[in-house]
């Protein structure tokens, strides 16, 4: 394969996407077609730069990467993917058992020539798209059931010299303000944690929690009604009389998911 490796670098931490793309100029043999800082602007770069290989962040709001190989499967869209992931070992178990690429943060020059090799060699022997979002999908299936097995019942806010354990039914909703967290119980205490909410979003129960925007879950048992908006947005207001505006993007998916019966 002569012609160079077109790829994009999908990351919604900026420092992390440039260190990405910083290294993948480097090399003499890859085309960089674009970067991406969400799943939805993955979709959309994918479907108009139609790219060898991307990489893509596995926790990000809104649309993970996951997400991103379901909307891409769902257009017919199909490049060679690799996942890039802070340690995760129920991640890199799906990967490795179902065969697909991965990095982890931060990415190590040797390990990203190993992964570009690989991609080459991939559309070199001609592999079917079907093969690969195949893998993804039953990598996909195996990292929610060993992640579903760990959600937590409980919050560990360390306050001086104790650590209170706040139980999950408790929270209201949380906010994120750069690398801090602020947990809003039903009675309206304010606990504020060191964590990233999409850290956070992957250890609680989907079926408990919602995401309503880049920087706010709600628990769905405090969701009183839902107020909707001019221009298809909605607004959560909770019993506590809380109002949460809920982003575009998840205003489509809470009406798929709490608005029809």
């Amino acid at each position: 394969m002569t012609e160079k490796l077109r790829v994009v670098v999908v990351d919604d931490e900026r420092p992390a996407r440039s260190f990405l793309t910083s290294m993948l100029r480097g090399f003499d043999d890859v085309a960089l077609v674009g970067e991406a800082a969400s799943g939805s602007e993955a979709v959309a770069l994918i479907e108009r730069g139609e790219p060898d290989l991307a990489f893509l962040d596995l926790q990000m709001p809104e649309l993970d990467g996951m997400g991103v190989v379901r909307a891409l499967r769902a257009r017919h869209l199909a490049p060679l993917v690799a996942f890039v992931t802070a340690y995760d070992e129920y991640a890199i178990a799906a990967f490795e058992i179902n065969a697909l690429d991965y990095l982890l943060k931060p990415v190590e020059g040797a390990r990203l020539r190993e992964t570009l090799d690989r991609a080459k060699e991939r559309l070199e022997h001609g592999e079917l798209p079907a093969e690969q979002l195949s893998r993804a999908e039953a990598a996909e299936e195996m990292y929610a059931t060993s992640v579903r097995q760990q959600y937590l019942d409980r919050i560990p806010v360390r306050r001086r010299d104790e650590v209170i354990l706040l139980p999950i039914a408790q929270v209201a909703y949380v906010t994120a303000e750069r690398e801090l967290l602020h947990v809003i119980t039903a009675r309206g205490e304010r606990h504020t944690i060191a964590y990233r909410l999409k850290d956070l979003e992957t250890r609680l129960d989907p079926k408990r929690f919602i995401r309503l925007g880049r920087g706010t879950l709600a628990n769905l048992d405090m969701i009183a009604k839902i107020n909707m908006m001019p221009g298809g947005t909605y607004v959560a207001v909770l019993n506590t009389g809380k109002q949460l505006q809920v982003s575009r993007l998840q205003s489509r998916i809470l009406r798929e998911r709490l608005l029809k019966l």
